[in-house]
């Protein structure tokens, strides 16, 4: 559901899915800003997504975005470069908060919750995204057609989990 305008949040994120390399082949570098309503309604509320930048291109963007949302964390994916990917963003501004987590399942299953907060009508796009809603419609089982990287709809995922299923994701307890 899209709607118009920006609600009062009383929580944003700024997620961060890096690309591994910055040719103009590289996957793109997900960007995603979300917020939580008093309801515990989140409103996707921009995609700030660039390819083909060096590391501390997409680090700043991110940041301008963390800062123009008046952002409470920067989530970052930390599985393409690990204590690297904080170290790039601390470069660009030591003061950010980034809260780095560490994909350890497959990006469908990783994604399954978010689509149910979706289905039950928890998420709300706060205006139109067209390349994120691209790739939110194109995702299954095996990923994107043509073997693209989800890399918007990774970010999202990040923010969502971050704003409304506690965290990392997840987690399978075992019972007795």
């Amino acid at each position: 559901m899209r709607i118009a305008g920006r609600p009062e949040l009383c929580r944003v994120v700024v997620a961060v899915d890096p690309p591994a390399t910055s040719t103009a082949r590289s996957d793109a570098c997900g960007i995603i800003a979300a917020g939580l309503d008093a309801d515990g309604t989140a409103f996707v509320l921009a995609d700030a997504s660039i390819r083909g930048v060096r590391p501390e291109v997409w680090a700043g963007r991110a940041i301008d975005l963390y800062r123009a949302e008046a952002a409470d964390a920067l989530v970052v994916e930390v599985n393409q470069g690990g204590d690297m990917v904080s170290a790039v963003i601390r470069q660009v501004d030591p003061e950010i908060p980034v809260r780095p987590v560490r994909a350890t399942r497959g990006k469908w299953v990783r994604a399954e919750p978010v689509a149910a907060l979706y289905a039950q009508g928890r998420v709300r796009h706060a205006g139109i995204f067209p390349d994120l809603e691209d790739e939110m419609a194109d995702f299954g089982p095996g990923g994107l057609s043509g073997g693209r990287s989800p890399d918007r709809l990774d970010a999202l995922v990040w923010a969502l989990t971050a704003l409304m299923l506690g965290g990392e994701g997840p987690r399978v307890r075992k019972l007795g």
